[in-house]
């Protein structure tokens, strides 16, 4: 099975795609584990996108493309099935998509598109926080550390993202929805698409999520 998660910022899109992966056994190809991948064993492709990542510009869309392609090209990748979260983002890179799967001789089956109100969203995101050393991720609401502000795993300090205030999180929903509105279009028109609440429980998303992919 291939699977494309689309989903605005803290819609619950990285719990999901750990339970379908546990539950489905696929791989959960993420465009940011990817390039730190990429990055980290120095391939051809790491290099090229840390000029941008080290210059603070963002990665084209083409390159992440060419990335995505290296991997869902390989066999034990795609003999196994996958979910590719992050990815695409644009139309184009739907397109671009579709393209390179012809070339596979394969297609996605379907897409799974999260959906929840603004309201929960903003608090989901506020209360985000992270460990500066190993990125385990923490809610002060809905998984607090068991010492404030420290990680359990390595002790190390949590930190709030700058850009997870109300304000910038209304303006980055405003991007991705103007962004993303012509991918689900795209989509529907194929008859692959499936809107989830994802305002509910993190076991009644994966529920509904897993009636529509036994449809």
């Amino acid at each position: 099975m291939k699977l494309v998660l689309l989903g605005p910022p803290g819609v619950g899109k990285g719990t999901l795609a750990v339970a379908l992966k546990d539950q489905l056994g696929l791989n959960h190809i993420s465009t940011g584990d990817i390039l730190r991948a990429e990055m980290k064993a120095n391939t051809p492709l790491g290099l090229e996108a840390r000029k941008y990542v080290d210059g603070g510009e963002l990665v084209p869309d083409e390159l992440v493309t060419r990335l995505i392609e290296s991997r869902i090209s390989t066999p034990e990748i795609y003999s196994k099935g996958y979910l590719l979260d992050g990815f695409p983002r644009t139309q184009k890179q739907a397109e671009d998509l579709n393209e390179i799967l012809n070339k596979l001789d394969q297609s996605i089956d379907r897409v799974i598109c999260l959906d929840a109100s603004i309201e929960i969203i903003i608090e989901r995101l506020t209360g985000r926080r992270l460990c500066k050393n190993c990125g385990e991720l923490y809610h002060v609401k809905n998984k607090p550390p068991q010492k404030e502000g420290v990680c359990d795993k390595c002790a190390n300090s949590l930190y709030q993202r700058a850009d997870d205030n109300e304000e910038t999180i209304k303006t980055r929903m405003e991007v991705y929805t103007t962004s993303t509105r012509p991918i689900i279009t795209y989509y529907e028109k194929q008859g692959k698409l499936k809107k989830v609440n994802a305002d509910t429980e993190a076991s009644v998303v994966l529920e509904t999520t897993l009636s529509f992919l036994n449809e």
